[in-house]
């Protein structure tokens, strides 16, 4: 009897094993996510990988103080998405606290869809455009991924260390960092930071759209500087303007050329998705070093 009894007990056991997978419990879903620009979907998505689905508010190609007519209708485009999004990311700058953040707040109150909670950046101050502070964010993406799906932690980690790579293999040469340590330009406010932190070039002024440092760094301002002291520009190789701002330093470049200074107007571009090539923010920082090179 107690052969028959074992017998039966591992038979029993054996069918539990079988059936077990039938009420399992069944897999997630894809995180839906809401990001208030690209600079924020990148991350998100590489690092997610196959478990995330995310959207940017904001259009990469146009500058971020202008589109405060266009995101209504973004949101609208969105809507099915927004209404069913499990995470919400915002960099919280002054264009996230001024357009972004509002339209989608004022979206899900006026079709009682709930309130939103926004993970957003420690330091929205901090910028993102060059490798080591675009790491810093990818830290906090991934910070808020594991909070919110903490079982697949290991899954993000991985993904996390691949993205991080992907800035390692653009850093300057040496060969590339000589070159540009002695190269002049005069730069457009937003790219200021990445032109000296990272690519390391010598700045002999800025300029900046109308509303910016009080209007004192406007395009003609530059050009009277020009006009008054030539000599400080003889060695300027390249005006970089920010793609995001439009055409703000023609005249600058115009000034320069009629003073016989040989000099190149390029643009830089700040935010993935905004030009062709360069999907990922590791392109977008190739992309700027490659064109001053």
């Amino acid at each position: 009897m107690k052969g028959i009894r074992s017998t039966g007990l591992a038979l029993l056991m054996l069918a539990i094993l079988i059936l077990a997978p039938a009420f399992a419990e069944p897999a997630p879903n894809t995180i839906k996510i809401v990001c208030t620009t690209s600079v924020l979907m990148d991350p998100a998505t590489y690092i997610g990988g196959d478990r995330v689905e995310a959207i940017t508010i904001a259009d990469p190609t146009l500058c971020p103080h202008l589109q405060g007519d266009i995101i209504p209708s973004r949101i609208q485009l969105n809507m099915d998405f927004i209404r069913d999004a499990d995470l919400f990311m915002a960099y919280n700058d002054s264009n996230d606290q001024r357009y972004n953040i509002p339209a989608i707040n004022d979206f899900m109150k006026a079709n009682n869809y709930g309130s939103v909670t926004w993970e957003t950046v420690s330091d929205p101050s901090r910028g993102w455009n060059t490798p080591a502070k675009a790491k810093l964010l990818a830290e906090e993406v991934k910070g808020w991924l594991v909070q919110y799906d903490p079982i697949n932690e290991s899954y993000y980690d991985e993904r996390y260390g691949e993205y991080v790579k992907s800035f390692d293999a653009i850093e300057l040469t040496p060969a590339e960092k000589e070159k540009l340590n002695q190269t002049q330009v005069i730069v457009m406010l937003w790219q200021r930071e990445p032109v000296e932190e990272w690519l390391g070039m010598n700045v002999v002024n800025i300029f900046a759209p109308e509303f910016a440092l009080n209007g004192t760094r406007t395009a003609s301002k530059v050009v009277d500087d020009i006009n008054a002291n030539p000599d400080k520009y003889r060695n300027v190789s390249f005006i970089i303007e920010n793609m995001q701002s439009g055409e703000l330093a023609k005249g600058i470049e115009e000034s320069l050329k009629d003073k016989g200074i040989n000099v190149k107007r390029v643009v830089f571009t700040n935010f993935p998705r905004s030009i062709e090539g360069a999907d990922t923010m590791a392109e977008v920082l190739e992309h700027n070093k490659q064109i001053v090179l």
